[in-house]
């Protein structure tokens, strides 16, 4: 486990300090009964993290979809980060970024068959979706990034660990990345080690196992991400899909992200070629002008005929809404998708007890 991203700035430790009296404070108002939390009469299932930052919620989060979606009508309930609308907002295919968010809008464009809705109360959310939806058809709710909203008590709650940064290494806000303390995890149903690297030794996961020092009730699993085809951003083009292997070495990549944790793609991408210069923002950064400016410059300064611009699924979304990008840009930006890979061959187990889950919850569903 030598790569690690933890880095504790030691000089805001009191402002943790404070930070963590105020969620402990929360959490003890729950857990003595004194804010409630409410169950549902359907299968729910969060997918959360207690760290700020990417763990990769919406690629297990589109894991579970891709898992259910040919037995059960599914839903995807998110707070919709940034969006600019206010309140319930059920998505469509025409729906923009700016309106549901990017990781909503992300999910709505890859499976528009699915029910896809924003709201930042997600009991008020789950309510609406279950009054608009017709509660006895709808099968599941996956409830993306709802860790913390313990007003909704899940069926299933999926707390994600970014095998980077370790929760027992970690610190609270704003000293480090942890928006609650470590021992928040055993709320989880189960936990997921993600971003592990595609081969781990056996040490690596008893180490890992003993220090989350899971209770019985409670599941490991670990995985990695899995990528997928480079896919042009702008079919009009007819440019064809191609793989990384596809990718030479003396090939020049403009590396286009506003995601919390860009390194493992540079790190992915430095397997196919060492000419790579990171645009980097803020994870959920929005995209302006001179930010197009700046990619288009730095692409075309790029000496020689092999060269592309390389961004994310989630930075793809907050492109779509430049309806008038440039021609320069549409022809050579492609989009790298990423899914999630089950290690330790746990796979099955894994879908089993989700599917069983929603099998057995599955009924007429009214409201608790």
């Amino acid at each position: 486990m030598e790569d690690n991203f933890v880095k504790i700035q030691k000089s805001l430790y009191p402002l943790s300090f404070f930070y963590g009296l105020g969620v402990r404070l929360r959490n003890k108002l729950f857990d003595w009964g004194i804010l409630h939390s409410k169950s549902y009469n359907i299968p729910v299932i969060s997918v959360g993290n207690i760290t700020v930052g990417g763990t990769g919620k919406t690629p297990h989060t589109e894991y579970l979809i891709k898992l259910l979606q040919k037995e059960f009508k599914v839903a995807v309930l998110s707070r919709g980060y940034k969006r600019k609308s206010k309140g319930f907002v059920l998505a469509s295919t025409d729906s923009s970024a700016q309106i549901i968010g990017d990781e909503p809008y992300q999910i709505k464009q890859k499976f528009p068959e699915i029910t896809v809705a924003v709201d930042k109360d997600r009991c008020h959310g789950i309510e609406t979706l279950c009054e608009k939806q017709n509660a006895s058809k709808l099968g599941v709710i996956l409830l993306d990034d709802a860790f913390q909203h313990r007003y909704v008590t899940p069926g299933i709650n999926i707390l994600l660990v970014d095998f980077n940064r370790l929760i027992w290494e970690d610190v609270l806000l704003p000293a480090g990345q942890l928006r609650e303390p470590a021992y928040g995890k055993h709320r989880a149903n189960i936990v997921i080690v993600t971003k592990c690297p595609r081969v781990m030794k056996p040490m690596d996961y008893r180490i890992i196992n003993k220090q989350l020092n899971l209770y019985p009730y409670q599941q490991l699993y670990f995985s990695s991400f899995k990528y997928g085809n480079l896919t042009p951003a702008y079919a009009d083009y007819k440019i064809k899909k191609k793989s990384l292997a596809q990718i030479e070495k003396d090939e020049k990549i403009v590396l286009l992200t506003g995601i919390a944790s860009p390194h493992l793609l540079i790190q992915e991408l430095q397997r196919y070629t060492s000419h790579i210069i990171p645009l980097t923002f803020q994870d959920h950064h929005d995209f302006t002008e001179n930010d197009l400016k700046k990619l288009k410059e730095t692409f075309e300064n790029l000496s020689g005929e092999k060269k592309m611009i390389i961004t994310t699924e989630k930075d793809a979304a907050r492109l779509s809404l430049f309806l008038h990008l440039e021609e320069i840009l549409k022809k050579n930006i492609y989009i790298l998708p990423v899914e999630v890979k089950i290690l330790q061959n746990m796979e099955e187990i894994f879908n089993q007890n989700i599917i069983e889950y929603v099998r057995k919850n599955r009924r007429n569903s009214s409201l608790s």
